[in-house]
């Protein structure tokens, strides 16, 4: 998986070249990711990538795992603060190892190559390309509903829109750093826009008087920890994306400011929207007739706006359609990084001299994302997901706790209370556990694709004596990403 390729050239110029012994950089002779993301840039990634499609769908996973109101509000608050915590201590990591690639560099420096090469493996085949084909659902479902209003949305009619917009931004983001930004910059505006919407006119309906979903909140409260956790699961997918600003600490102006302050000011906002959402949908629809529906906020504004809800599926569209667009860009850096380290080939780490984009990384997690697809059950790629990634991200935090204890003189610009990633370690000890119970057949395949990747990374890394015939699969794998990236586009 080390195989050197040349560089890539055309005849008009646009180039792609490898990061190493590159002319561009004159101090470290690589080509370098630019800095263009400032405090506005770094709030708009993180609200971009949190407020896509979560909060639009996994409302109707919470309370149907746990069977009542008033515990999936307590659900909704605790992941806040399970996320809160967790950016805390990615605030002191993110400022300690000032690298972009977020867990993988963490794991790497704190526990070697071969974790951070499993973390690799699993993000690139499991929750990566998941959450792409995720939200790139939620995306289509959400423009198609209006069409179908009184029979089910056509589930070919939801892939094709699904792939076609995962291609698109893929495209979008390999084009230009500086232009995708801005657009989700417009966007991050628009989500907040449709949450506001929908937290104003469920404060109008409670202020008429509705407010009979509420009595006996509690009754029924499941009282099975796996299916607690499970409900868990899905407050977190909603909250994820805290950690993604962490992939693109390069590209970050001022990252010992920025990157913290980012954080703390958005997980607060991001939790005080939810809870206020979820609060407006339950004081209109029953649980019920929320396990029932397959766009909450879709019949969350048919029951109550009349010929104006309308304006609902559009703006969560919009949503869903911009937190795809930072996922793809944060996550491309990831696998970036991971190449440029020698642990997934070395095209993977060429930038576009042209657009300063990460091309082939962005390409490659476009076909995988576009394999998730096959699997329409949003709810099962949830849970499927978000159990692998959770392991890594506890990972990455004991990781701080093992420098604290072998690195205790490493500046760390901020510090948090030793309390915090011991108790953040914990919640994730007991969501990882729980889940085995209820959910054992996506918790097995997890464990399985992330082991499988300890041959692949004696055989693709560690192995370097590998026969001639292996060689040459590479080298055809590597003229056939070059015939591709020459086509790549002019600014």
């Amino acid at each position: 998986m080390t195989q050197k390729i040349p560089e890539l050239q055309c005849p008009d110029g646009n180039k792609l070249i490898s990061p190493i012994n590159s002319p561009l950089d004159e101090d470290s002779q690589k080509v370098k990711l630019k800095k263009e993301l400032g405090l506005l840039e770094g709030v708009a990634i993180i609200l971009g990538i949190i407020f896509g499609s979560g909060i639009f769908i996994t409302p109707k996973g919470i309370i149907q795992e746990v069977d009542s109101v008033g515990f999936s509000l307590v659900v909704w608050v605790l992941c806040g603060f399970l996320s809160m915590i967790g950016a805390l201590c990615y605030a002191e990591l993110g400022t300690a190892i000032p690298k972009s690639g977020g867990d993988y560099a963490y794991i790497y420096e704190c526990f070697g190559p071969l974790p951070a090469f499993l973390y690799l493996w699993a993000a690139n085949l499991i929750f990566v390309p998941t959450t792409n084909a995720i939200m790139g659902l939620t995306f289509a479902k959400y423009v198609i509903q209006p069409f179908f209003i009184k029979c089910d949305v056509p589930t070919p009619s939801v892939t094709l829109v699904a792939i076609v917009t995962i291609c698109f931004l893929t495209f979008l983001n390999g084009y230009n750093v500086k232009a995708t930004t801005k657009m989700q910059n417009i966007f991050m505006f628009s989500k907040v826009g449709a949450l506001v919407l929908v937290i104003v006119v469920g404060i109008v309906w409670m202020c008429l008087g509705h407010t009979e979903n509420f009595h006996n909140a509690f009754e029924g409260t499941t009282e099975n920890p796996g299916k607690i956790a499970k409900a868990f699961y899905s407050g977190i997918f909603s909250y994820s994306g805290w950690n993604y600003l962490n992939f693109m600490t390069e590209e970050l102006k001022n990252p010992f400011v920025n990157l913290p302050r980012a954080i703390y000011i958005s997980i607060p906002l991001v939790t005080l929207i939810y809870v206020l959402a979820n609060m407006a949908y339950l004081s209109v629809l029953t649980p019920d007739a929320m396990m029932a529906s397959d766009a909450i906020a879709v019949t969350f504004g048919d029951y109550v706006m009349g010929k104006y809800a309308v304006v609902i599926p559009i703006l969560v569209a919009i949503s869903a359609f911009g937190g795809l667009s930072v996922h793809i860009m944060a996550s491309s850096r990831m696998l970036f990084v991971g190449a440029r380290n020698g642990h997934f080939p070395e095209c993977l780490a060429h930038i576009n001299v042209k657009t300063f984009t990460p091309l082939p990384s962005l390409i490659f997690l476009n076909l995988l994302s576009l394999v998730m697809l096959v699997s329409s059950d949003i709810h099962q790629l949830i849970t499927y997901c978000t159990i692998v990634e959770s392991f890594f991200v506890m990972l990455s935090v004991a990781g701080l706790l093992y420098l604290r204890w072998k690195q205790p003189e490493l500046p760390r610009p901020i510090k948090v209370n030793i309390i915090v990633p011991i108790v953040f370690v914990i919640i994730c000890l007991f969501l990882i556990v729980m889940p085995c119970l209820e959910a054992p057949f996506e918790v097995g395949m997890g464990v399985l694709i992330t082991l499988s990747g300890i041959p692949a990374y004696y055989i693709g890394v560690k192995w370097t004596d590998k026969p001639s015939a292996f060689a040459q699969i590479m080298k055809k794998f590597t003229t056939i990403s070059q015939k591709l990236l020459l086509a790549a586009p002019e600014e």
